[in-house]
């Protein structure tokens, strides 16, 4: 689809490890596809003219379900306020198209005055209601017309704030940075069709060799049908706003990790066996931390 392709090359442009991949994967006669991209939200509403407005995964839903997506799988994350769904389509083989995986934090369940600063910040919302469907989409797939959904909508949060928030959820640090951005791309092991990375474990020491820094661990194992691991996450000029003079600075944060992912053969009932099509719970849990960022230490630069 028009909207993964250009999601992929802002995303490719900005974390260099996945072109590392691409580059590595390609030059040894292999194939770059996508397990599933991850995207990030927050479920609290905010007031806008033509009503309430769900800043989760209900925000995203209507684009993934236009594209003829289904819901497929949900996941818990109680202990960092996480909730999760995982979205295929009806033709994901057929037409090669990745799975989604979308995430978001419940910010009433966070200390009151974490999520006062949160809702502070998001409140701001330049929201037009121009993705409401069905609309005029003026390519096959809807794509291009809304790529512009998946940046930050809001204004650039306090500095002070978001160093608040990121002591308690680092991940809603994050999003109050990059509002729906692309959090990961996943390169698919089993789709790289290359002798020289026939599995997770020779693609990462490749990819260790290129001097990527990976992930300790590769989580998952064969039995479960899933092992993953991913790049460590780059980082980025960030814009937010001085507190002294409410004017633009900039500071270091984390942007994306690119993360790859192996899948297995799974028994599902006695003599039959199918390929795993889901996620781990634990899995999951881990990867959601490589964005994690120290923001107390960074240095600033103004605009």
């Amino acid at each position: 689809m028009k909207l993964w392709e250009s999601l992929w090359q802002e995303y490719s442009a900005r974390v260099s490890y996945a072109r590392i991949y691409q580059q590595m994967i390609t030059a040894a006669g292999g194939s770059v596809k996508n397990d599933h991209i991850a995207f990030r939200s927050l479920r609290t509403t905010v007031d806008r003219p033509q009503g309430q407005v769900n800043l989760g995964i209900d925000y995203l839903e209507p684009i993934v379900k236009f594209l003829g997506y289904e819901a497929a799988g949900e996941y818990d994350f109680p202990e960092t306020h996480l909730y999760a769904r995982h979205y295929r389509h009806p033709q994901q083989e057929e037409l090669d198209l990745p799975k989604l995986f979308i995430s978001e934090l419940i910010v009433d369940e966070l200390p009151e005055e974490v999520a006062q600063l949160i809702h502070k910040t998001v409140s701001s919302i330049q929201y037009e209601g121009n993705f409401a469907l069905p609309l005029p989409i003026g390519n096959e797939d809807g794509g291009l017309g809304f790529q512009k959904v998946f940046t930050r909508p809001w204004h650039p949060p306090q500095h002070s704030l978001v160093e608040e928030v990121n002591k308690v959820t680092q991940y809603g640090a994050w999003v109050l940075l990059h509002g729906y951005a692309v959090n990961h791309f996943t390169g698919y092991v089993n789709r790289q069709n290359t002798e020289k990375y026939p599995d997770i474990d020779t693609t990462v020491r490749g990819l260790t060799d290129l001097g990527v820094p990976m992930k300790a661990e590769i989580e998952g194992n064969i039995a479960c049908g899933l092992r993953q691991t991913a790049t460590q996450a780059v980082t980025e000029m960030v814009t937010v706003l001085n507190d002294s003079t409410d004017t633009e600075i900039q500071i270091p944060w984390t942007y994306a990790y690119y993360e790859i992912a192996q899948r297995y053969m799974v028994e599902v009932e006695s003599g039959k066996q199918v390929l795993f099509d889901a996620f781990l719970r634990s899995n999951a849990q881990q990867l959601f931390e490589m964005t994690e960022t120290r923001g107390s230490h960074l240095s600033t630069r103004s605009n």
